[in-house]
């Protein structure tokens, strides 16, 4: 078993296996000491994994009850939230007691949030399903729900007490839920790893290569800065008009997706040649991810206006000049435009 330490104000191991899932009990045991556990999962991943987890976790002591939101983004709100921690006090859990997020990023982001919440701060545990929870968003403590008026505006950084990644989950997922994994994966090779995205093109390495290099990246990102001041924003590439592309699309374009298409708008607008950019988009198009959308510059503009990396009239935003080399660099907000204009009209 491969095991991942990060060193966030909370340390805590990323343990990455085949077969883990059927560990869960005696993994959770060794960080828990709750006597109430609620096991929140959504209607995608309730029929195939929340009865072998809830009764293993039944035998080891605990107990156990099941919270399933249905599958999909608009579970990611504020109602959703109320009914997860009104359902926290109906049950009486203290603050020794302890979320479990089952399914995936969804999921993963509303525990997260639910826990940092209900009385000031309870323990959960990550239980990702998918690709991109298990690359991305279980690790690294950024919870969040939706509003209306954006993306992850209501939110906590707050760690995790483990996170238990079964690679075999992902045999499971359709073609589109793994698709939209691979784009944060390519995002790993396109800032950080060179070795990746070439095995990303040349398509030789497994699942559990991929999840380990990705996992240890963003562990060491995340060690070095928690709370996403400094160079944890390289992990954003392509997020903030990724994130405008969902919020134009009323979240029918999928995370994935939203965040393929940011990316190579960023590479087409950076690169003159655009020997990059190409290279990005044959390797986003043969994981069957989209690389254009129908949004102008100026729908995708207004959209990003609420991107919470902006700072009064200054924007973060990511370029990467050589594979590998993510860069940050701040704008003022309305030069954003000038990247849209330029990255879309290829």
């Amino acid at each position: 078993m491969e095991k991942i330490e990060i060193g966030t104000s909370r340390t805590y191991e990323i343990h990455i296996e085949e077969g883990l899932l059927g560990r869960v009990a005696e993994e959770c045991s060794a960080v828990l000491k709750s006597e109430k556990l609620l096991l929140l999962t959504d209607s995608n991943v309730a029929p195939l994994y929340a009865d072998a987890v809830h009764n293993a976790l039944e035998a080891a002591g605990y107990v156990v009850h099941d919270c399933v939101i249905p599958a999909g983004e608009e579970s990611k709100s504020t109602e959703q939230y109320l009914r997860v921690v009104s359902t926290l006090a109906k049950k009486g859990f203290s603050r020794s007691d302890a979320i479990i997020a089952l399914g995936g990023g969804v999921v993963g982001d509303l525990a997260g949030f639910c826990a940092s919440s209900y009385l000031r701060g309870i323990p959960f545990v990550q239980i990702p399903t998918t690709l991109l929870a298990c690359v991305d968003s279980s690790v690294g403590g950024k919870t969040a729900v939706n509003l209306p008026e954006g993306k992850n505006l209501l939110g906590a950084f707050y760690q995790p007490r483990l996170v238990l990644i079964d690679p075999l989950t992902l045999k499971t997922l359709i073609p589109a839920v793994y698709a939209d994994g691979m784009a944060e994966v390519i995002k790993y090779g396109m800032i950080r790893d060179p070795e990746l995205f070439d095995a990303l093109e040349k398509r030789s390495w497994t699942d559990t290569q991929i999840i380990n290099r990705c996992v240890t990246i963003k562990s060491e990102v995340v060690a070095a800065d928690e709370f996403d001041n400094g160079c944890r924003l390289l992990l954003n590439y392509g997020h903030t008009i990724g994130h405008a592309i969902e919020h134009c699309s009323r979240f029918e374009i999928s995370h994935g997706s939203a965040v393929a298409i940011g990316m190579s708008v960023m590479a087409h607008a950076e690169e003159d040649e655009a020997t990059l950019a190409k290279r990005l988009d044959a390797v986003l198009q043969s994981y069957h991810l989209p690389t254009s959308c129908a949004f102008c510059a100026e729908e995708l503009y207004r959209a990003a206006m609420a991107d919470k990396k902006r700072r009064n009239q200054m924007l973060h935003i990511i370029t990467v000049p050589t594979l590998g080399n993510g860069t940050i660099i701040t704008i003022p907000v309305e030069e954003l435009y000038t990247y849209l204009r330029k990255g879309l009209s290829v």
